[in-house]
C-alpha cells in the first residue's frame, strides 16, 4: 500500500466521522422539529374542544343567572306591591286617626322620600 492510499484511507475515514456528526445533530434537530409541529397539532385539534366546552359553561352560566334574574324580578315585584298596600294601610289609619283627634307621629324619612317620589 503506498502513502497515498493510507492518506485516502484516512480522510476517508475522516469524512466519515464528520458526516456522521453532522448527519447526527440534523437528526436531533429534525427530531425537535417534529416534536415542536406535534405539540403544536394537539394543541390546534385540542383548541376547537375546549372553546366548545367553554362555550357550553358560559351558556349554563348565562341560564343560570337569567333563571336568578327572573326569581329576583318576581321578587322585587311583590314586595313593591306589599308597600304600595302599607302605604295605603297606613294612610287610612292615619285619617282614622285624625278623624278622632288623634295626631299621628311623624313619619320617617324614608317614609317622606317615598311619598315624595314613589321610589
Amino acid at each position: 500500500m503506498s502513502i497515498w492510499s493510507g492518506v485516502v484511507a484516512a480522510v476517508g475515514a475522516l469524512g466519515v466521522i464528520i458526516a456522521g456528526l453532522f448527519t447526527a445533530r440534523a437528526t436531533r434537530a429534525a427530531a425537535a422539529a417534529t416534536a415542536e409541529a406535534t405539540r403544536a397539532a394537539a394543541l390546534a385539534t385540542a383548541a376547537p374542544a375546549q372553546r366548545a366546552e367553554d362555550l357550553k359553561i358560559l351558556q349554563a352560566t348565562v341560564s343560570r343567572v337569567d333563571e336568578e334574574n327572573g326569581s329576583l324580578r318576581g321578587r322585587l315585584h311583590r314586595l313593591e306591591i306589599l308597600v304600595r298596600s302599607f302605604s295605603s294601610y297606613v294612610g287610612q289609619l292615619t285619617g282614622q286617626m285624625r278623624a278622632h283627634g288623634i295626631e299621628p307621629p311623624a313619619p320617617p324619612d324614608a317614609v317622606e322620600e317615598y311619598n315624595r317620589t314613589g321610589v
